[in-house]
């Protein structure tokens, strides 16, 4: 707190966690500014401190923001949390068991593979085959997965449980989804109403609406950390110039542009394939262009293999080019260690009988 010609005004400090723009920060630094006091102004002589802050939830972009303290409207310096005092009395056990259960609960830590907690902050019910998926991509130090499980055992489910994990681990904040064209506000639908992860949907009529709301330079992928698009939508040069725009040089420049990528019906970015060779579609050179740029990736599809083996190879390729090589026959330990395949018939009855069983289940 400082006071200047009468007028208190808050200040904060480095570390302090605040409220700006109905969003939580903490402040990274506070630097007062070098220009003096204007005597004209509606602020009188008070001296603006400029104030840099770093994003510590997931209801917008993960970028920092600076702001002139004294001139933004709504801001709140958040009470620090203090220890209780001995002195006070020491609380039953019971309470201090619970206690510890929820410090222990809130301390998630990403080198503990078996400590998830997607699954139970998601809005579902699981079966327990669908945590599969979850516990192999977390075994991982880069995820890199096909799940190619049989229609109707919920791969969008494992897949949202993995990008919630992600997400709470801090491992993930820009995700993209690509999918058909048919299945994008399915995917906005389950993974707000399940996951608690909102997506914008890019497209046509969004970026028309982001152009009269922002100007006519704005880049629809750069608008918000999660989103949706159409395979179909995003294969055009037109709007492959739009990631041209941000995307670094190198692919493997850190932090990357993005942090996770999921493919739906992957099988549809594969190439089409005659006789022995494989021919890129549009799809196929959209998502080669693409995929280096992301740390994790997700490809979702019932039937991972046409037929062709330099299709699935350059499927794979995509997935992971550290482990696969087109025109190069994997071995079947390299296939399954990024692959998780189930049919209906090798689960048990009650599951592979009723796929819907699952409540908010869909095929995927």
């Amino acid at each position: 707190m400082v006071i200047e010609s009468g007028v208190a005004v808050a200040v904060p400090e480095q570390g302090n966690l605040v409220r700006v723009r109905d969003r939580f920060w903490v402040v990274e630094s506070v630097r007062r500014s070098s220009l003096p006091p204007d005597a004209l102004s509606s602020s009188g002589s008070i001296q603006h401190h400029r104030v840099n802050l770093v994003p510590i939830d997931d209801k917008g972009s993960a970028e920092p923001l600076s702001v002139f303290w004294e001139a933004e409207p709504g801001t709140e310096v958040r009470p620090q949390a203090e220890l209780p005092d001995p002195r006070d009395g020491l609380d039953e056990a019971e309470t201090f068991r619970a206690f510890l259960d929820a410090a222990r609960w809130g301390a998630i830590a990403s080198a503990d593979p078996s400590a998830f907690q997607s699954p139970f902050r998601s809005g579902i019910d699981i079966e327990d085959y669908q945590l599969l998926p979850l516990v192999e991509a977390l075994r991982m130090p880069r995820v890199a997965m096909l799940i190619a499980d049989d229609v109707g055992l919920g791969k969008t489910i494992e897949a949202g449980l993995i990008a919630q994990e992600l997400v709470l681990r801090h491992q993930a904040q820009k995700i993209l989804i690509v999918c058909p064209p048919g299945l994008c506000r399915m995917w906005q639908r389950e993974m707000r109403e399940k996951f608690g992860l909102g997506f914008e949907v890019v497209d046509t009529e969004y970026v028309s609406q982001l152009r009269r709301d922002r100007g006519v330079g704005v880049n629809p992928f750069r608008s918000h950390p999660r989103l949706i698009v159409s395979m179909e939508w995003v294969k055009f040069e037109s709007q492959m110039r739009w990631f041209d725009e941000f995307l670094p040089p190198d692919p493997n420049t850190y932090p990357r542009a993005f942090d996770l990528l999921i493919v739906d019906e992957a099988h549809q970015i594969a190439p089409s394939a005659v006789g022995r060779y494989a021919l890129d579609s549009m799809r196929t050179r959209a998502m080669r262009r693409l995929t280096p740029y992301f740390e994790h990736r997700l490809f979702l599809t019932a039937t991972p293999h046409n037929g062709y083996p330099e299709s699935f190879q350059a499927l794979l390729q995509m997935l992971d080019p550290n482990r696969f090589t087109k025109g190069v026959r994997p071995s079947d330990r390299e296939r399954d260690a990024v692959m998780v395949r189930r049919l209906k018939s090798q689960l048990p009855h009650r599951t592979a009988a009723s796929p819907g069983h699952c409540r908010g289940s869909q095929p995927s």
